[in-house]
């Protein structure tokens, strides 16, 4: 070993167990003050079994969400009736422990329609959040992780998932995307409070990471449109797994594929459910989307579902996502007061079901928007009202997409 590599590895060391031992008395601060609310969100999510591992346990026990997330915003009504994001602070009296809820807690809002209307608080749509303990320790239970396997996760937002990657395989092994470099430098400022320094870069995550080195595991903590990213096929190693969310526009969900060596992912939608912020490709806003006028009331009439059955039950309204491809769900208010879950499409054509009162049915535009939901009620309920994760999930090398029913075969194209 020549001189100057010995000098060079020797001075390493020494900034390492600087970092190490600075980083230690920051950590362990961090934990001695979150340590009886930590050691109660893991034993919650261990019933919940999201936690299923106890190598998963110690991670989520091992890392203060509260460092991650130094404020955040909660929905109320205020005092003139209008529904704001009242920004919170976890260090604020009472206010620890709700961090360390199994709850998604919003972080940051578009600035294109946030609007401040009080000292602190504001209307506006979310953009990033600090996502549902429960559902990310979900994703990394199906990522089936193992000890140098190299991960990366797509949508770095707070870092605190960056964070138990980290404490689980070490820093070295994670590497961390996100479309907004703000959120990038403050996730890699909080990161290095507890003693961690992942690979974090600012960029599009659906374009992949940016030096194209490949992965063992692909966690993406945003959802994409009905196809996996080709880059993420491309950057996941033979016979690797992704876990992600596909948006496939009435509703989506988290699927679960390997990655073969010919770019053929293969998987299904997995047991833990839940949904997250579109992907961007702009990093503080979402695009405006272009609607038609709707169309004139036809007519109402009985209906055989209800909008209390389509709440009510996920895995429907993912095969009404199959069915209604260019459909999305809103809800509606009319002039008495009046809600009512309404479906509608781009041409003006839309139906809606009242959320209390009569099984009936309002529509404009073409009948078929709303028989088709009825059917596929019909349809599910004849194969025993199937789960979420009975429904299979491919994208082949070219890139096209289905999803099938795995009992009877049934297929959609995407």
């Amino acid at each position: 070993m020549g001189l100057d590599t010995a000098r060079h590895r020797a001075s390493h060391r020494r900034r390492h167990r600087r970092r190490t031992a600075r980083s230690h008395r920051v950590s362990t601060t961090s934990l001695d003050v979150a340590g009886p609310h930590l050691a109660a969100l893991v034993e919650q999510l261990k019933k919940a079994e999201a936690i299923r591992s106890a190598r998963w346990a110690e991670a989520f026990a091992a890392v203060p969400r509260h460092v991650f997330v130094p404020s955040w915003y909660e929905m109320e009504t205020n005092d003139k009736g209008i529904s704001v994001w009242r920004m919170q602070h976890p260090m604020h009296e009472g206010n620890l422990p709700k961090v360390y809820r199994d709850i998604t807690l919003v972080t940051a809002l578009d600035p294109s329609t946030a609007e401040k209307v009080d000292t602190d608080a504001w209307t506006g749509v979310p953009t990033s959040s600090s996502t549902l303990p429960s559902l990310m320790a979900g994703m990394l239970e199906d990522l089936h992780i193992q000890d140098g396997h190299r991960v990366l996760e797509v949508g770095t937002g707070t870092g605190y998932n960056a964070a138990l990657l980290c404490t689980r395989l070490g820093e070295h092994l994670v590497h961390s995307i996100d479309i907004d470099p703000e959120l990038v430098s403050a996730a890699q400022s909080r990161l290095a409070k507890i003693g961690y320094e992942p690979q974090i870069v600012p960029g599009d995550g659906q374009a992949g990471y940016p030096t194209g080195e490949r992965f063992d595991r692909i966690i993406a903590t945003c959802s994409v449109h009905r196809h996996l990213p080709a880059a993420w096929i491309e950057q996941t190693s033979p016979d690797g797994i992704i876990v992600a969310d596909i948006a496939l526009g009435i509703e989506g969900g988290l699927v679960r594929v390997s990655v073969d060596g010919d770019g053929r992912a293969f998987g299904h939608f997995t047991a833990t459910s839940g949904r997250f912020m579109a992907a961007r490709t702009d990093a503080s806003t979402y695009p405006v989307q272009e609607r038609a006028p709707y169309a004139a009331e036809t007519e109402t009439r009985p209906t055989t579902v209800t909008a209390s059955d389509i709440r009510a039950n996920y895995p429907f309204r993912l095969l009404l996502a199959l069915e209604l491809p260019d459909a999305e769900i809103v809800y509606n208010s009319a002039d008495d007061g009046t809600m009512s879950l309404q479906f509608q499409r781009p041409d003006g054509t839309w139906a809606r079901s009242p959320l209390a009162g009569d099984a009936t049915v309002t529509y404009g535009g073409e009948a078929d928007l709303w028989q088709t939901v009825e059917a596929a009620w019909q349809w599910w309920n004849e194969q025993g009202r199937p789960a979420h994760d009975r429904f299979g999930y491919a994208r082949e090398p070219e890139g096209a997409a289905r999803v099938w029913h795995i009992p009877t075969g049934r297929r959609w194209n995407l």
